[in-house]
């Protein structure tokens, strides 16, 4: 116990020796003297402090050789301190200001993935995930030989499933809600965004349960036409999906559609 509590002190005084010398350094009117001392701070990795000095004095050292590294390392200090819609908005400033600078392609990258870090769970809304995707491909198309570019095609790969999560998700909804109409549109959309995903074939099946059920709650004088468009959607689905796991409940309900049409033809 005697020796934690050596141990305590020992690390308070340190603190607050710490914190004087920061107090100190904040104090000075040599911009010089902040500027040192916030490279040395970040070398520590003590970001929060470095951030303070490096914004305080960015103002007064705008066009200066220091500024340069300066404006790199306090977006960085933002990125390590999570604080990242922060280091987004300056590495994207970064770029924009020193575009001949050497760290100019390292800032690019860190600006898209600054912006993935915020991209949020696919339930929520996917702006920002839009955002990181059109800046991680910017970066690809400026930089396609960078030593970040296999990691920015992944991340642009992982973020695409999300959207592609989000909007199968979407497919599943409307459907639930009964929006046979806007569940359609959304289907469409769904399969020419993601022409290659996995859940196109389940997709699929959905448009021609809904087509089936929006025929069924149609006035009269639309079922006919309605119940015609269930089967074209069975006809391209089986076609694209002879062996579907679907197949059974799709084949029910094209032998139901074709039922309904036999009436109609019946009846005139």
């Amino acid at each position: 116990m005697r020796e934690v509590r050596i141990l305590f002190l020992l690390i308070t005084a340190l603190s607050i020796v710490g914190c004087s010398k920061f107090r100190k350094i904040q104090k000075s009117g040599d911009w010089k003297v902040k500027y040192e001392a916030a490279l040395a701070y970040y070398e520590e990795e003590d970001y929060h402090r470095t951030i303070i000095l490096l914004e305080d004095i960015l103002p007064i050292i705008k066009g200066t050789e220091e500024a340069e590294l300066a404006s790199f390392y306090l977006a960085y200090s933002y990125y390590y301190q999570k604080q990242f819609i922060l280091s987004a908005h300056h590495f994207d400033e970064f770029v924009r200001i020193y575009g001949r600078s050497d760290y100019v392609m390292e800032a690019a990258y860190m600006h898209a993935y600054s912006l993935f870090m915020q991209s949020p769970d696919y339930q929520l809304d996917q702006t920002v995930t839009y955002e990181a995707i059109a800046a991680m491909q910017n970066f690809i198309n400026k930089y396609p030989s960078s030593k970040y570019a296999p990691d920015a095609d992944r991340i642009i790969d992982e973020m695409q499933e999300k959207l592609e999560k989000k909007a199968y998700e979407q497919c599943k909804l409307y459907y639930k809600l009964r929006r046979y109409k806007a569940a359609l549109v959304v289907y469409d959309n769904f399969a020419n965004d993601f022409p290659d995903s996995d859940y196109n074939e389940e997709v699929s099946f959905l448009r021609i349960e809904t087509s089936f059920d929006l025929a069924k709650e149609s006035i009269p004088s639309k079922q006919e036409e309605r119940f015609r468009n269930t089967i074209d959607h069975y006809l391209a689905f089986i076609d694209k999906y002879p062996n579907s796991k679907f197949l059974k409940d799709a084949e029910k309900i094209y032998a139901e559609s074709i039922e309904e049409i036999t009436k109609f033809a019946d009846s005139k």
